[in-house]
């Protein structure tokens, strides 16, 4: 009885640690989660590429990358002409986008010069990038809230009250669940979004060639680190009901084998008591009678009995 017990405690013990450390993965994974969204949300890196715009006109303070016609360009009479043809007409600018600015080198000046996205955006996809825009803000918000129930669970984990820490659990898992599946619909929103710009946008906007940047790597990476975390938290929460119900039933089943097998025992060892105290001796009266009595042996004195008893009785 006492090593059942104490294998039951060893168990909840090794229980409580593994569950400790799953929580701790979970919730690491979910603060990277946390941090790779709100770092997506609020930068311009999206997409980046190059831009085709005409080069400006050369001045006294720009010399280079710049059309020299070479004359008076004041005289209405003169005729201008330019010599360059092909791509030569025109500047590459680095530019980038987020889901809020679009920002692109200044050709006319040092810095760049950055615009609204949604302004950028066709009539018809606004809404669409609205859509995704909320649906990015509550994604940040259930990351939190997940986040914070599982650093919760965490505490409770520490604690001797698992049933409390396994409701928390099944929660966090549930609003992590939630959190990336919006997540991942928002990515695909906003990168709709952004293609259809590429081809509808403004002229002056349009991109020369462009590809996916670290913002977009970086909300990918939140949505794999979220669904890591709420599949390691349900794993968590059905390993540890299931291992402790089997327990429980396992640990049910020997505390009724042993109460089955000390209640035996001890009415076996009552019942030998008790037959050695009761013992009962029979004798025969005289034949004549034909009266069988019986005689405890504790008032029986085999000296009293006669020599010839035997013999008569042969």
């Amino acid at each position: 009885m006492v090593n059942e017990l104490s294998n039951k405690f060893r168990y909840l013990w090794t229980m409580k640690t593994t569950r400790k450390y799953r929580a701790l993965l979970s919730v690491s994974m979910i603060l990277l989660a946390l941090f790779f969204s709100i770092t997506a949300f609020i930068t311009t890196y999206w997409c980046v590429g190059t831009q085709r715009v005409p080069k400006p006109k050369c001045t006294k303070l720009r010399t280079h990358n710049c059309i020299d016609y070479g004359v008076n360009e004041t005289d209405p009479k003169v005729v201008v002409y330019s010599w360059e043809t092909g791509d030569d007409r025109f500047l590459f600018r680095q530019f980038h986008t987020g889901i809020w600015f679009s920002c692109a080198e200044n050709i006319h000046d040092e810095g760049e010069k950055c615009r609204s996205f949604i302004d950028l955006a066709p009539a018809s996809e606004r809404g669409v990038l609205w859509l995704s825009v909320v649906s990015e803000m509550l994604y940040i918000v259930l990351l939190i809230v997940g986040f914070s129930l599982m650093c919760l669970e965490l505490v409770h984990s520490s604690t001797s009250n698992m049933i409390d820490g396994l409701k928390l659990n099944a929660f966090a898992a549930v609003f992590t669940v939630l959190s990336g599946l919006l997540g991942m619909v928002a990515h695909m929103m906003y990168t709709q979004v952004f293609q259809v710009t590429v081809t509808l946008g403004p002229a002056d906007w349009r991109p020369y060639n462009w590809d996916y940047g670290w913002s977009f790597c970086m909300a990918w990476a939140s949505f794999t680190c979220c669904m890591g975390a709420s599949v390691t938290t349900l794993n968590s929460y059905t390993k540890t009901v299931i291992e402790f119900r089997h327990k429980r039933k396992t640990f049910e089943q020997s505390i009724r084998k042993e109460q089955a097998r000390e209640t035996l025992g001890y009415y076996r060892d009552h019942s030998l008591h008790s037959i050695s105290q009761t013992v009962e001796v029979y004798t025969q009266t005289p034949y004549s009678t034909g009266i069988m009595t019986h005689i405890p042996a504790a008032s029986l004195d085999l000296s009293e009995v006669p020599d010839t008893l035997g013999e008569d009785q042969c």
